[in-house]
């Protein structure tokens, strides 16, 4: 029986929700008998997958410097993106599958000329909007709807991937357009309902969609013993409001976070994990902040130690961070935007408006109402349920056989 092969690309590999993502899809796919591979740009770190690493960090400064100046994000790396697609050749795989195909360190027209002309299936999993606008990931922070009709005069030029000059969203546009339609046989993976509904709007709604929900590992991810972290950040009779994100900025509701910390009781205290030194010395004195870690172990401590995880995110897809938070038997408050509310019952937290800070506080004192235990149970019965990233990926698998078959 010839062994079938998989070719993964992502801007990271094991890292960040979308590297993890990629890891664990390789994962079951290898024990399904596939051969798998994953090309990435940045942060190298062990796999259980071939590893194919696109480019240098040269290759990604010149992006960077490209992007900022001329608005052409997607448009260098053209070396780097040649020498993947001799490999590519080589490894002749029956199965490429996309995941975030932005962040510096790929050329996606030269990517996807090559797609067209090799009739590979391609499956493409959306972790964001980028694909279908002509600058931004996400665009309902400021209602924009431009990305329906044709994109021009971007009114998000300075956020990622920023340009400092040039605002070239009109051909950005209609140059994806182009060429993200130009292949012939893909499959559009949305992680979110509410991502299924834009693609549907958007130039992409040629293709076949189907929704496949991010997964996560149940046995890493589970409520663990918290002495260890409640004496490292000394929360003993604390009542913990906890955040994470792999980038605090605006749209994650750094902002508000700030905001909730004027409203805490005396035994509350809020941690947020994935700063930046510059903005952990920002903070006031009663939120505690932690640069990002890749130590799985303490934040699954950190997700157990949260009394409630808060997610005030102001755009998102389907934040594997709540996921985690729910597994670890943590409940979640999060913000109804996005595909975020997608993940949450009325049994594992609450739903509130965006930038509704007096919500937050009557959604927090109602899960005060209740001893930890009460909510454990049912975010555990729910993550199992739900979130079983063996469950998730044995999707993936299911569709490639389909479409080879």
């Amino acid at each position: 029986m010839i062994e079938k092969q998989l070719l993964q690309i992502n801007t990271v590999i094991n890292s960040g929700s979308t590297g993890r993502i990629a890891e664990e899809i390789g994962l079951k796919a290898i024990s399904d008998g596939w051969k798998s591979y994953i090309a990435y740009g940045r942060n190298n770190r062990p796999s259980k997958s071939y590893k194919i690493k696109i480019g240098n960090n040269w290759d990604v400064t010149w992006h960077g410097v490209e992007t900022r100046i001329l608005d052409r994000h997607g448009f260098a790396s053209k070396d780097a993106t040649r020498k993947l697609v001799e490999q590519i050749q080589i490894i002749k795989p029956n199965i490429i599958h996309l995941h975030n195909i932005h962040g510096y360190y790929l050329n996606f027209e030269i990517l996807f000329n090559y797609l067209k002309s090799a009739k590979i299936p391609v499956v493409w999993t959306l972790h964001d909007c980028w694909p279908i606008t002509g600058h931004c990931t996400y665009f309902s922070f400021i209602e924009c709807n431009k990305w329906k009709t044709h994109c021009e005069k971007c009114p998000q030029k300075k956020e990622y991937p920023s340009s400092y000059w040039v605002d070239n969203s009109y051909n950005n546009f209609k140059f994806k357009q182009k060429i993200f339609t130009s292949v012939e046989n893909m499959t559009i993976i949305p992680v979110s309902n509410w991502l299924a509904e834009i693609i549907k709007n958007s130039f992409l709604n040629k293709y076949p969609t189907k929704v496949i929900n991010n997964g996560i590992d149940l046995n890493t991810f589970r409520p663990m013993n918290i002495d260890k972290v409640k004496m490292k950040y000394n929360l003993n009779d604390k009542f913990v409001l906890l955040g994470v994100a792999n980038v605090w900025d605006r749209r994650k509701g750094l902002e508000d976070f700030i905001k909730l910390g004027n409203h805490l009781k005396e035994d509350e205290v809020i941690i947020l994990v994935g700063l930046t030194k510059k903005q952990i010395n920002c903070l006031p004195h009663n939120i505690i902040g932690i640069t990002h870690t890749e130590n799985v172990q303490e934040l699954t401590e950190l997700y157990s130690a949260g009394n409630v995880f808060i997610n005030p995110t102001w755009e998102d897809n389907y934040p594997t961070t709540n996921l985690e938070a729910i597994s670890c038997g943590t409940p979640v408050i999060t913000y109804n935007t996005g595909g975020s509310p997608e993940a949450i019952s009325s049994e594992t937290g609450f739903i509130v408006e965006k930038g509704n800070l007096e919500e937050v506080r009557k959604a927090i004192d109602s899960i005060r109402k209740n001893v930890k235990a009460f909510y454990r149970n049912a975010c555990r019965k729910k993550a199992i349920h739900m979130f079983n990233k063996e469950d998730r990926y044995a999707e993936y698998i299911q569709l490639y056989e389909e479409i080879l078959s």
